[in-house]
């Protein structure tokens, strides 16, 4: 009789012959690169660093498509993009110290919006681990202790036979809902060390399925059943699921209108009958949330923004479906499953009763109504016109990345991405700088489409670097760069605070001519041609820049006193 623990897997005899007779000149640097390449991973993001050199000389024997970049937060933000993008594990290769420190602003986004980052790095040789004051170059007492607060889970390595078990140990923690970034750290001694180990070629790393309880199931279908007003707020997870279908099958077979928080964008479709859209900053989809009597929360925490800065206060029964435990009920009182998105909303599909409730569309269709008069009194004609101009010319299909900027701020509310997991910004962690490089990771996954990343001119001058990158690999990449000579967003909160503001006004350089001097076509636009210089430029093989001289403002606050109504 066989059991289970029984089976294992028999090598193939190409794998076995490369086993005995592993080829030469190997070190445990090739480990690292076999055991990513046997795990499925195909791309490679980083910058090299002493410490590390053992990893990067192993890549020219590898199969790996290394895309380097210019600084390392900036690498993390491309791998960031690519996980999103891709759904699979994106590894990230650093140095020790300031190298690795580098990337914590990228890894703490990867860890707020749930990308799955795999960032490996070198560390100090074997005998100064240990917190011993050795004077390495980069040693820190406990490098892997900068990185514990940030990422889900921390693996050091020690000797070569680690290797391979630690990074599948990480790349299936990464890949395990929720997603998220993870951290390797391997002495550089470990590294550069020759190995006799055989040919590391298929390790299992399957991610473990969060499975909702059948009981907890039960009970948010009768009530979703039996709901006179149920609604959806549907968040980055359903995203990360790739469970936007089954979303919508449920709002449907409930009759139930649906919200996408700002991470959880294209979740839903924009012209559905029952979207709400993303208005979330607005005090009265706030209300009309308040109102339902059963809510359904999808993958998402119900953090300061997709709670309208916590003023949402729910009278009806909440459910809440989230793969984070941490976020289950952190704000609100729920009927809390912890589940993966994805197979939660299929047990709902199978047990919910279907209702109907002909009033939806219509009470849909007047809450938009509302918002639509709301702004339009506020005299925002040119944002308005330049979000438009912006969908008009990015071509359907086509990835945006979105900075830290009064546009995107914008964009996060009032922008149609037509399609799921192709909107994407760094509204999570609320970094600078994220735009531009994330848009070349989403580049380096699909290079056959073009993508847009938009920045202000403050975070613009966080990634200006890439540029080089950009040419260097011939990315497809559109950068449009609102240049406003300032910190726009944090100019117009202190001159509604205090009066005035200070430290946010920029010297900035000549944005064409700059990306012009890396060999990147730029030009400069106006509101009234912007639509047209922005579709030439996507539609140009290659990077280009575009830059938009304007001062954006931002549509009103609602969650403030005065402006609640």
């Amino acid at each position: 009789m066989t059991h289970d623990h029984d089976l294992v897997l028999r090598p193939t005899e190409a794998q076995q012959e490369a086993a005995l007779n592993p080829p030469p000149g190997r070190n445990g640097g090739d480990l690292v690169v076999e055991t990513l390449a046997g795990l499925g991973a195909t791309t490679v993001f980083g910058l090299p660093g002493q410490h590390a050199l053992g990893m990067f000389d192993a890549l020219r024997r590898s199969s790996l498509r290394y895309v380097g970049l210019r600084v390392e937060n900036n690498a993390g933000f491309a791998a960031d993009a690519y996980g999103r993008t891709t759904g699979e594990a994106a590894p990230l290769l650093l140095s020790t110290g300031p190298g690795a420190l580098t990337s914590l602003a990228a890894l703490q986004e990867a860890a707020a919006a749930s990308a799955p980052v795999l960032a490996i790095s070198s560390q100090i040789p074997t005998a100064g681990l240990g917190g011993g004051r050795r004077g390495y170059l980069h040693e820190l007492p406990d490098q892997a202790a900068s990185f514990r607060g940030v990422v889900k889970s921390v693996h050091t390595v020690r000797t070569q036979s680690q290797i391979p078990s630690a990074i599948a140990a990480a790349w299936k923690s990464a890949l395990t809902a929720p997603h998220g970034p993870v951290w390797v750290e391997i002495p550089q001694d470990v590294l550069l060390a020759q190995t006799s180990l055989p040919v590391v070629t298929a390790p299992d790393a399957t991610p473990e399925e969060l499975l909702p309880r059948p009981e907890l199931t039960a009970v948010a279908a009768d009530l979703l059943s039996r709901a006179a007003r149920p609604a959806i707020i549907a968040g980055g997870g359903v995203v990360r699921a790739d469970a936007s279908g089954k979303l919508r099958a449920l709002a449907e077979k409930l009759d139930a209108p649906v919200v996408t928080t700002f991470g959880g964008k294209g979740a839903f479709p924009w012209e559905h009958p029952l979207s709400l859209q993303s208005w979330l900053e607005d005090r009265h989809t706030t209300d009309f949330l308040e109102d339902a009597d059963v809510l359904l929360v999808v993958g998402s925490g119900l953090g300061e923004l997709s709670s309208n800065y916590h003023t949402f206060e729910p009278r009806g029964r909440v459910i809440q479906i989230e793969a984070d435990l941490g976020k289950l009920e952190s704000n609100h009182p729920a009927l809390g499953i912890h589940a993966d998105a994805r197979l939660a909303l299929q047990a709902l599909l199978e047990t919910v009763e279907e209702r109907e409730d002909t009033s939806a569309p219509q009470r849909v269709r007047d809450l938009l109504a509302k918002v639509a008069a709301r702004i339009a009194a506020q005299e925002l004609t040119l944002e308005q016109d330049v979000l438009a101009s912006v969908r008009r010319a990015l071509p359907a299909g086509s990835p945006s990345f979105w900075d830290m900027t009064i546009l995107a701020y914008w964009a996060w509310s009032a922008f149609d991405p037509r399609g799921t997991n192709l909107m994407h910004s760094a509204q999570g962690a609320g970094g600078l700088g994220y735009g531009f490089p994330a848009a070349l990771g989403a580049a380096a996954a699909d290079p056959a489409r073009p993508v847009l990343a938009v920045s202000g001119d403050g975070g613009a001058l966080y990634s200006i670097a890439e540029l080089a990158t950009a040419r260097q690999y011939d990315l497809p990449v559109t950068w449009l760069i609102v240049d406003d000579g300032g910190y726009g967003i944090l100019r117009e909160y202190m001159t509604d605070t205090f009066g005035q503001a200070t430290a946010t006004e920029l010297t900035r350089p000549d944005y064409v001519a700059l990306a012009e001097s890396f060999g990147v076509p730029g030009v400069r636009t106006t509101p009234e041609t912007l639509e047209t210089d922005l579709a030439k430029a996507l539609s140009t093989p290659g990077p280009s820049v575009v830059v938009l001289p304007a001062v954006l403002r931002m549509f009103a606050p609602t969650h403030l006193g005065e402006n609640r109504g």
